[in-house]
């Protein structure tokens, strides 16, 4: 069990992971934002992109599916292929020869996906049969949601194995970390959430059940990365992805102290719901469940963010949407200079616009 000593810092003070030494405080979130080439592989933009952003603490990468199946949407990059290990090599060698860390995040969206997006057409698969309300974005356009295949036993192994080969190729492709994604309503919180999970066998029913897929994958990859080099993230409340818990407070304060068995990076926590803003979990609490860093996320500015760090309340603090308009954000903060506003119409698809050519303020 990680012992965290939380002596007074703010966003600026430096931290460990272990031996991994951090600048700062000042995470960069995982951004889907549908840019990678052909083969779902990083390209130029993309290293140019993280390259830009390297003065952060600490880069989480955007969602990388580990497999063919994983992937929910088009054009996001992968860490299943030789071509997509070469890919992210050349963004992680451009964020170290800046001084920066990067993790990749690993990323299956199960049921939030689409056939049209599967190998040889097959439906996406999900902890049960369960249509998610809404649409998926495909190549043609939006189309609904299809029901997904339910996971049996004895496919189960092959999702852990799939995780356990994308965490050997992030550390091909020279990342200094991994993080699970298990949040915004993708497979692994579709394990989690009674919403989601209907089933009756050692998969579903009470807490310990629902989480044991996370568990599986936690030591999957914790075996080849070792200690403080693989983070988790969870959501507890938020509703995007169709996603709901009927008792989430306790749901995840079991999830965090199950993880604190681990001696994890962080636990990187989505405050509330980002679909409508509202908070009902004690964050807090949560967070006194886990014994180790903790990473806070959505909504956060300088003066939360350092307030956060101050209290108690948080270890770290990811920003999103500041870290896409503003590349060198971390200085921004420092000398309490302005900031470029993003540009919603850009965050998904595109070119460099809206990605690349935002301005640094000096």
């Amino acid at each position: 069990m990680t012992v965290v000593t939380r002596d007074k810092n703010n966003l600026f003070s430096p931290i460990l992971f272990g031996d991994l030494a951090l600048a700062n405080r000042i995470i960069m979130a995982p951004l889907t934002r549908n840019r990678a080439g052909d083969g779902n592989v990083p390209q130029d933009m993309n290293v140019e992109y993280y390259r830009q952003r390297a003065g952060a603490g600490l880069i989480i990468s955007e969602g990388s599916q580990i497999s063919p199946g994983g992937v929910g949407y088009p054009r996001t990059p992968g860490i299943h292929s030789e071509a997509q290990v070469k890919g992210w090599k050349r963004v992680t060698d451009a964020v170290h020869n800046e001084g920066g860390r990067i993790f990749i995040q690993l990323w299956h969206t199960g049921r939030i996906s689409h056939s049209s997006l599967q190998p040889d057409h097959r439906l996406p698969v999900a902890p049960s049969a369960l249509k998610a309300a809404g649409q998926a974005v495909t190549y043609e356009g939006m189309q609904d949601f299809e029901t997904p295949h339910a996971l049996t036993l004895d496919e189960l192994p092959g999702i852990v194995a799939d995780y356990a080969s994308a965490a050997q190729n992030a550390k091909a492709a020279g990342f200094d970390g991994v993080e699970i994604h298990a949040a915004n309503g993708y497979l692994l919180d579709q394990f989690l959430r009674d919403g989601t999970n209907r089933r009756e066998d050692s998969y579903g029913g009470d807490i310990a059940k629902r989480m044991r897929l996370l568990v599986d994958v936690v030591d999957a990859v914790a075996a080849v990365w070792g200690d403080h080099r693989v983070g988790v993230r969870l959501s507890p409340e938020n509703s995007f992805n169709d996603i709901k818990d009927s008792r989430p407070q306790q749901t995840f304060n079991a999830v965090a102290r199950k993880l604190s068995e681990y001696p994890l990076a962080y636990l990187h926590v989505l405050e509330g719901d980002m679909l409508t803003g509202e908070r009902h979990v004690d964050y807090l609490a949560l967070r006194n469940c886990f014994s180790g860093l903790y990473m806070a996320n959505n909504g956060y500015d300088l003066e939360r963010g350092n307030s956060a760090i101050e209290q108690g309340h948080a270890d770290m603090v990811a920003f999103g949407k500041l870290f896409i308009a503003n590349p060198d954000l971390p200085v921004r903060f420092a000398k309490k200079l302005p900031l470029n506003t993003p540009d919603q119409a850009t965050f998904y698809g595109g070119d460099e616009k809206g990605y690349t050519d935002y301005s640094k303020y000096i």
